[in-house]
């Protein structure tokens, strides 16, 4: 008899160290489970990355009024509107200037966050990233020589007459489209780096127009500035808004535009667009 309760006593301990190590498994196969499971959506999170080091790498191009050198320090309405984003975001501003014809393969390899530099929203890039809602609306103009800006305000007057614009810009689909071809059609058209640049060439005489951004023009002509002999043609193409391009699919949007709205509300935005003579421009 006392060996049989011997024998008992060692098959219900068994019994017992058996149920305790499969609940210790379950347990621990559970806890593996929700960390893979919450590690597979920090992974998928565009947010939890970039909060994740800290910084938002923002991509730009120079030009007046957004983004350019004023006593070696980078200022401009988009400098500025995006360090008010990045305080609510939490994370530091990095400022990366890009060429901007690779704008979207500098996006989708991370070397860059988003592209912050008056980019016209258009279903093209709405399809192939993420953009925010529009901040600023925005035209494309003729910028020329202030004794030819009458002129050039008619269908003709560029005909064989050399014209630029920026490369992969709205400007420069403008120039090509035939919507437009009674203005630009017979025209020499050249690509150029930047707007900066083609507003230089029309100073200098190389190219007798440039089409860029209206925003663009009125921050860069006018009394005291680099550009006093040019003027802007009274003649606009194709109404436009600015957005805020980010990864297809990144949850970064979302926020931005909560906090765009926040920025609105409180009056931060528009102050910062009357620095630089904006703030009827916003959207």
């Amino acid at each position: 008899m006392k060996n049989i309760k011997k024998i008992l006593a060692v098959l219900l301990a068994v019994l017992m160290l058996g149920a305790i190590f499969a609940a210790c498994t379950k347990s621990a196969d559970n806890t593996e489970s929700d960390s893979t499971e919450t590690a597979s959506v920090a992974a998928d999170s565009d947010l939890a990355y970039i909060q994740g080091k800290g910084e938002l790498v923002i991509g730009i191009t120079i030009f007046e009024p957004m983004d350019y050198y004023e006593n070696g320090e980078l200022t401009g309405f988009e400098v500025e509107f995006g360090k008010a984003v990045c305080e609510k975001l939490g994370v530091t501003p990095k400022f990366q200037e890009i060429s901007w014809d690779a704008k979207e393969t500098e996006l989708a390899a991370k070397n860059i966050d988003c592209i912050w530099n008056g980019l016209t929203i258009t279903e093209e890039r709405q399809e192939a990233m993420s953009i925010s809602a529009p901040y600023m609306n925005n035209k494309q103009v003729i910028i020329c020589k202030k004794e030819n800006a009458e002129a050039f305000g008619e269908a003709g007057a560029l005909d064989g007459k050399t014209v630029v614009a920026e490369k992969e810009s709205y400007g420069e689909e403008i120039v090509q489209t035939e919507d437009y071809a009674d203005f630009f059609g017979k025209a020499n058209y050249v690509a150029v780096q930047d707007m900066k640049t083609a507003l230089m060439e029309v100073k200098s005489g190389t190219a007798d127009a440039a089409v860029i951004d209206y925003v663009t023009g009125i921050g860069s002509l006018g009394e005291g500035s680099s550009y006093e002999e040019l003027a802007i043609v009274d003649k606009s193409f194709a109404d436009e808004q600015y957005g805020i391009a980010f990864r297809k699919g990144s949850d970064v949007t979302e926020k931005v535009n909560a906090i765009i709205e926040e920025l609105k509300a409180d009056g931060t935005l528009k102050a910062i667009a009357e620095k630089y003579n904006l703030s009827e421009q916003l959207a």
